[in-house]
Parts: structure tokens; sequence; C-alpha cells
């Protein structure tokens, strides 16, 4: 890691068929071994089943299911005199869409539906009513650092 300075963000564009730089953001990490194509497809099948089934807007969803799977607060270690300390801390917004982001897939990949599409399709329906494997982990990291409240203090 430079200590010059810091790195810059890249822009990235907005996906063709939304518009939207989340939905970009999603393929991005959806994709695997650089076919971006393939994760375009995968996304916008499920989007069509969400449609299919629920009868909303895909792009609601979507952005209900992040907003459900994004944590508040985390925790990180931090080392205070030979111990090692789990302190609470905030998750800065890029972070937690990012968190959120990794989650929601990789809750998807783990599910027992037959194709990833129909993962896909039910773990989003499932993170935007509040359930599912993603919405654990958010539950289970704020449990976390909850616990180790007692340690707020050593944040720097």
């Amino acid at each position: 890691m430079s200590r010059r300075h810091s790195a810059e963000k890249r822009e990235i564009l907005p996906d063709p068929l939304f518009g939207d730089a989340v939905v970009t953001k999603f393929i991005n990490n959806l994709m695997v071994d650089g076919k971006k194509a393939v994760g375009e497809r995968l996304l916008y099948k499920a989007f069509e089943r969400v449609q299919a089934r629920t009868g909303q807007e895909p792009l609601t969803v979507f952005h209900n299911a992040l907003d459900n799977v994004k944590p508040d607060i985390e925790v990180r270690s931090r080392r205070v005199g030979g111990a090692t300390y789990q302190v609470p801390v905030e998750v800065r917004p890029g972070r937690a869409q990012a968190l959120a982001i990794r989650w929601l897939i990789a809750a998807s990949r783990n599910r027992s539906e037959y194709t990833m599409i129909d993962r896909l399709a039910n773990e989003l329906l499932d993170a935007s009513n509040s359930r599912g494997s993603a919405v654990k982990k958010r539950e289970d990291t704020h449990r976390m650092a909850e616990a180790n409240r007692a340690f707020s203090h050593y944040r720097w």
C-alpha cells in the first residue's frame, strides 16, 4: 500500500439496460474469469424471474435487497499491548455496498437451486424481504459488534 497518497477511485460506467452503476458493480463481482457477458445474462435473467414472481420493478427489489444486507457496523482487529481486540467501527458507505454485494453473491452461490439464475433471483427476493443467508450474515456481523461494544474505546 502506498504511503504517499490513496488510490483514486475508478469511474464505473452504468449498465446498458438500467443505466445504474450499482448494477454494473454487481455484475463485475458476479462474473467469473472475466466473462462479463455471462454475468450480465445471469443478472438480467434473474431480474426477469423477480419481475415474473412479484410483479414489482426488479431494480427496486434489487436496491431494497442491497439496503437490507448493508452492514452499519463491523469489528476490526486492533492490537493493544500484546492483546488483540475486536473493536466495533462504523462501516463507510462504499465498503458497506461492497460487502452487501459480496455477501449476496456468496449466499446465492451457496443455495441449492438448480441454476444460478434461480439462486440469484431467490436470494434477491429473500434479501428484499429481510430473510435469507445474506441478511443473516449482516445480523451476525452486527451481533459480533454489539458483543464487543466494551472495546469501542480502542477505536482509532
